[in-house]
C-alpha cells in the first residue's frame, strides 16, 4: 500500500521557522517528482515547491519564494520543505504528493498525504 506520511506541522509565531517531512512508502519512486501542495482554510489546494526525481530542477509558489526550500533524499524516500521567515498567511494544511511529471499542477500527482496544519500567528 503506498503511503505518503508528512510530519512537522504545528503552531508558530511569525517569523518563525518550521520543517515539514514527508516519507513514501509501498512501491518504488524511482523517477517520480515530488511537492509540496498547502490548502488555507476557505480556499483552493495551491502548489507550494516541487522538485524533480535528481533535485536539479524546483519551482516555487511566487509568495514563498527566498523563504522555502524544498530537497529530496532518494536513498531514504523523503522529501522536506524547509519554511523561514513564516507569515500568517501561510497558515494552511501542507499535503505531501508524488507523481511521474515534475508539474506545478496538482493533477500531475497521483500519490498524496493526508496533510498536516501549519498555523502561524501574528
Amino acid at each position: 500500500q503506498v503511503q505518503l506520511v508528512e510530519s512537522g506541522g504545528g503552531l508558530v509565531q511569525a517569523g518563525g521557522s518550521l520543517r515539514l517531512s514527508c516519507a513514501a512508502s509501498g512501491r518504488s519512486f524511482t523517477g517520480y517528482a515530488m511537492g509540496w501542495f498547502r490548502q488555507p482554510p476557505g480556499k483552493e489546494r495551491e502548489l507550494v515547491a516541487a522538485i524533480s526525481w535528481s533535485g536539479g530542477s524546483t519551482t516555487y509558489a511566487d509568495s514563498v519564494k527566498g523563504r522555502f526550500t524544498i530537497s529530496r533524499d532518494n536513498a531514504k524516500n523523503t522529501e522536506s520543505l524547509q519554511m523561514n521567515s513564516l507569515k500568517p498567511e501561510d497558515t494552511a494544511v501542507y499535503y505531501c504528493a508524488a507523481g511521474p511529471y515534475y508539474s506545478r499542477n496538482d493533477y500531475r500527482y497521483n500519490y498524496w498525504g493526508r496533510g498536516t496544519q501549519v498555523t502561524v500567528s501574528s
